[in-house]
């Protein structure tokens, strides 16, 4: 049963992860050639609006198809309950969207976003249509198929948006690849997962499933609200180009932390969750996960710091260069990021949504003071409160995995800690390779990625990292 379970989970990270790269890489690929085609001022009216967007989204989910994948044992009354409120609340988000445009746009002095705003609206109530279908594939560990979805959304969505850039229609090209991704997304959740949902509703079912999920909806709008506040802090006091620079350095940033951290958080909450009953297995789950996240994140994040000039150059052209100093301080936020997802997953496999709410809260006051003091400071002020708050993040969150599971803050930071030594040494090594390398950017980024991934392999066998040796050992299914 225990070789079962770590064959069905491993088989469910890889999908997973295939799945996210797959999508991620291909949005990275429309990602630099958008950049090449717009401007930083284009990028960042659209950012104007990820605040009022994400808190939509945030709302609608509600939490309650987190609840579904933590009842393993939901019934259909259950789903289809899930599904006509979050239809609901979709249409009053849309709705409530689309009466604010023109008070957004006045707030920012942008015109252009009042109907871009109420363009952007449909995604809500079009997302909230395969919210339940995406939770029925998730807790059927069924990643294979989010893959075949995601592939397809992605290259449609991809096509019509540079090809609205090459035509010169600018940021709609940008709203375009958003209404697109939802529409395509949305249909095919409901061909390939078969669910549908009956005339029915539980008032039984709602109580139930809101009791965990209310706290998990509170707790993602408090996220939302401040990993995404920036975007009006910026906006309103620096403007939308300097907003565009920032937003290209986060989510250049977030590009390889999102492959790894959407990856653990799809497949280990699922897994997490079949496993709540057995402490034993589920700490030895999260050690693992821990020691194989840490493995790929900490040398990914280190190289991008080091290599950022070049990559931002090759990737994106020299019109972005002022987003490098803010992608390096940035890097140091990703760092962790991970850790942050592994967490706050073991607390809600094990029920605890109520707790999860209360350290949201916690966090996001600290977080909120950080960027207050870091805003006088400019960009540079708010990515350093970022780093800050990361730190204090993952403290607050270890510090209930160490009572539930005896694995805290500091087992934790004891098994990641030899990755990040090499890491680190690896880093110099790029680093030196870099200054002492003739040439353009386009010369110099493929060598130091090369002499990277060579030095961290060779330093990893060197010096016998064991989360090296148990990765491999596990892929390669030796036991």
């Amino acid at each position: 049963m225990q070789t079962s379970f770590k064959k069905k989970s491993l088989s469910a990270i890889l999908w997973s992860g295939g799945d996210i790269f797959m999508r991620q890489g291909l949005q990275f690929v429309v990602a630099i050639v958008l950049a090449r085609l717009l401007s930083p001022e284009e990028f960042g009216t659209v950012a104007l609006l990820y605040l009022f967007t994400g808190i939509a989204f945030a709302l609608v989910e509600g939490g309650f198809s987190s609840a579904l994948v933590q009842q393993f044992k939901g019934t259909h009354t259950d789903e289809s309950t899930v599904f006509w409120i979050n239809l609901v609340m979709g249409g009053l988000m849309t709705l409530l969207l689309w009466m604010i445009a023109p008070w957004i746009a006045s707030f920012y002095k942008v015109p252009v976003l009042a109907p871009l705003a109420r363009v952007l609206a449909l995604t809500v109530l079009i997302d909230a249509l395969g919210s339940v279908h995406r939770a029925v594939i998730g807790k059927k560990l069924e990643f294979k198929t989010f893959m075949k979805i995601s592939a397809s959304a992605t290259v449609i969505s991809a096509s019509v948006a540079i090809m609205m850039a090459m035509k010169g229609y600018g940021l709609w090209a940008l709203a375009a690849q958003m209404v697109a991704t939802s529409v395509i997304t949305t249909t095919l959740l409901w061909y390939f997962s078969g669910w549908r949902p009956k005339w029915e509703f539980s008032f039984d079912s709602a109580k139930k499933l809101f009791g965990f999920g209310s706290f998990l909806m509170l707790a993602g709008l408090l996220d939302v609200a401040y990993t995404r506040i920036y975007t009006l802090l910026i906006g309103k006091l620096y403007g939308v180009r300097d907003l565009g620079f920032y937003s290209r350095a986060d989510n250049t940033k977030q590009i390889p932390v999102d492959v790894l951290s959407n990856t653990l958080g799809s497949a280990t909450f699922p897994i997490f969750s079949s496993a709540a009953n057995d402490i034993e297995k589920l700490r030895r789950g999260m050690q693992l996960s821990v020691r194989g996240a840490m493995l790929i994140n900490i040398p990914m994040m280190l190289g991008l710091l080091i290599t950022s000039p070049h990559v931002i150059t090759v990737l994106f052209g020299e019109k972005w260069l002022p987003s490098v100093s803010i992608l390096q301080i940035l890097c140091l936020v990703g760092l962790l990021w991970p850790l942050h997802v592994l967490n706050l997953n073991v607390l809600k496999a094990l029920g605890h949504s109520k707790l999860f709410f209360r350290l949201e809260v916690i966090k996001k006051i600290i977080g909120v003071m950080l960027l207050l003091l870091g805003v006088p400071y400019g960009m540079h002020g708010i990515a350093w409160s970022q780093v800050i708050f990361g730190v204090v993040s993952f403290w607050i969150n270890a510090f209930y995995t160490q009572r539930f599971l005896r694995y805290g803050f500091f087992n934790q930071i004891k098994d990641f800690l030899p990755v990040l030594i090499v890491s680190l040494i690896m880093a110099c090594v790029v680093g030196w390779v870099g200054e002492h390398t003739q040439g353009s950017s386009f010369r110099i980024l493929p060598f130091q990625v090369i002499t990277g991934v060579v030095a961290f392999i060779v330093l990893c066998m060197i010096f016998r990292i064991k989360s090296f040796q148990d990765t491999r050992n596990l892929l390669l299914h030796r036991h």
